[in-house]
């Protein structure tokens, strides 16, 4: 039946009309849209307790690897449901559990919009046992219809920025009603329980229980096949002193490329690697890197870029699936998306990942997204703050001519990580708390 929530889906649609039908690029997702995610999904045929496990996009995917070995691990017999929002997260989705699904273990779908018949149609046709929503995708249709039928919600990776927050704030009573139909709020950190406390949250529903990525992080010294890459793209590790600036946004690369030309005075053999964070970009970084006049090796064409003399060439990681082997090769790391403010929902990359392999991490103030894992990191005196293009350069400096104020920083930032694993464990406990007994 058609409620409230459904005509105001309808009327924005028809309102932001003359906008995404003028737009091509609007146009084209809000087909896409309706087309994948109005609920046409096959009929799931086991009787197995299933869990349905819901990312929103790449970040959050890459975080439901560890929970479903998890929960498989203490309960075999269960079936995965997989769903993503994004187009990147969807594709992730594939190449995380793709193969695991053409053995019916696991269903990977397009999450259905908020309408009722859509939500109404994945529930019925993969008739989950259990929700669980990856850090904050609520929405009213989706839980009234999992409450209607008995389906207990659990958020994990729980975190709501301070602008989301204020926004939430203003349509409390709604907010307050959605948060009520979930069985438990697994929060990062005691701001965040605060957050949802002040929301309406059941104040006994919510668990305080860290963040997963600090589970998904690899402690280890090297990444195999580093050694290949850095031959690849002419690379000297031990050799020479390499920064590598991962997930980098826009405007980032202008101020690196800036900083670097400042730094080779002092340190002439720099090698600097930029991997831009959307691979939509690699084109235009590729252009500011030589219009610099830097020499520039592409990872996707190493022998056709490669300058004869590869001192001070500025390596491009153009490819997918590479940043963590970049990594292993840094002398210093800075992580991107985080000195340049990007708007609330790209403040911060991982910066775990390049701090479980001991790298020396440097990031801009813009961290929000990745607040609870700063906070740990900051009171290990384990990470570098910077605040400007200036500050950037200087804390490259200092990390290179003091390799062991580095070296200190590094193995903090590695200890941290090792000891704030655990979150997925706790939340599969909570989640299995929710499931039918194994018979």
């Amino acid at each position: 039946m058609v409620n409230l929530y459904d005509i105001a889906y309808g009327l924005g649609l028809a309102l932001a009309a003359p906008f995404w039908l003028i737009r091509r690029t609007a146009r084209d997702k809000v087909f896409a849209a309706i087309s994948q995610r109005m609920g046409n999904v096959p009929r799931r045929a086991s009787t197995a307790p299933a869990v349905m496990i819901h990312a929103v996009s790449l970040g959050e995917m890459n975080a439901t690897r560890g929970l479903v070995d998890r929960l498989r691990q203490h309960r075999p017999d269960l079936h995965l449901i997989i769903s993503a929002t994004t187009d990147t997260g969807f594709a992730r989705a594939q190449e995380l559990h793709g193969v695991a699904a053409s053995s019916t273990a696991v269903t990977v779908v397009r999450y259905p919009l908020d309408f009722t018949w859509a939500v109404a149609r994945v529930l019925d046709n993969l008739r989950p046992s259990v929700v669980v929503l990856m850090e904050l995708e609520i929405w009213p249709n989706f839980l009234h219809h999992c409450d209607r039928r008995s389906i207990p919600v659990i958020l994990v990776n729980g975190r709501m920025t301070a602008p989301s927050f204020r926004r939430y704030r203003l349509v409390r009573p709604i907010v307050a009603r959605m948060l009520r139909r979930m069985a438990a709020l697994c929060v990062q950190d005691q701001t965040n329980a605060g957050r949802f406390a002040a929301l309406g949250s059941p104040a006994d529903r919510i668990h305080i229980t860290g963040t997963m990525k600090f589970d998904t992080a690899t402690v280890a010294e090297r990444i195999a096949g580093d050694d290949e890459l850095a031959a690849a793209v002419g690379l000297k590790p031990g050799q020479e002193p390499i920064w590598v600036c991962g997930s980098t946004g826009p405007g980032e690369e202008q101020i690196m490329i800036a900083q670097y030309r400042h730094l080779l005075a002092r340190y002439p053999a720099l090698r600097l690697v930029i991997v831009p964070r959307h691979p939509q970009r690699f084109d235009e970084v590729a252009a500011l890197i030589t219009s610099a006049g830097l020499p520039l090796i592409r990872r996707s064409q190493p022998t056709l870029t490669r300058d004869p003399s590869p001192e001070a060439s500025v390596v491009l990681g153009d490819t997918m699936g590479e940043l963590r082997k970049f990594y292993s090769l840094a002398t210093v790391v800075f992580v991107g998306r985080t000195l340049v403010d990007l708007g609330p929902r790209q403040h911060g990359s991982d910066m775990i990942e390049p701090a479980a392999l001991g790298k020396p991490v440097i990031v801009g103030p813009f961290t929000a997204n990745f607040a609870d894992a700063i906070a740990h990191f900051r009171q290990a005196s384990a990470i570098v703050e910077v605040d400007t293009p200036d500050a950037l350069g200087q804390g490259v400096t200092r990390l290179l001519s003091f390799p062991q104020d580095a070296a200190t920083i590094a193995r903090a930032a590695q200890q941290v990580v090792l000891d704030e694993k655990g979150a997925t464990e706790r939340h599969a406990q909570l989640i299995l708390a929710c499931l039918p007994a194994n018979t």
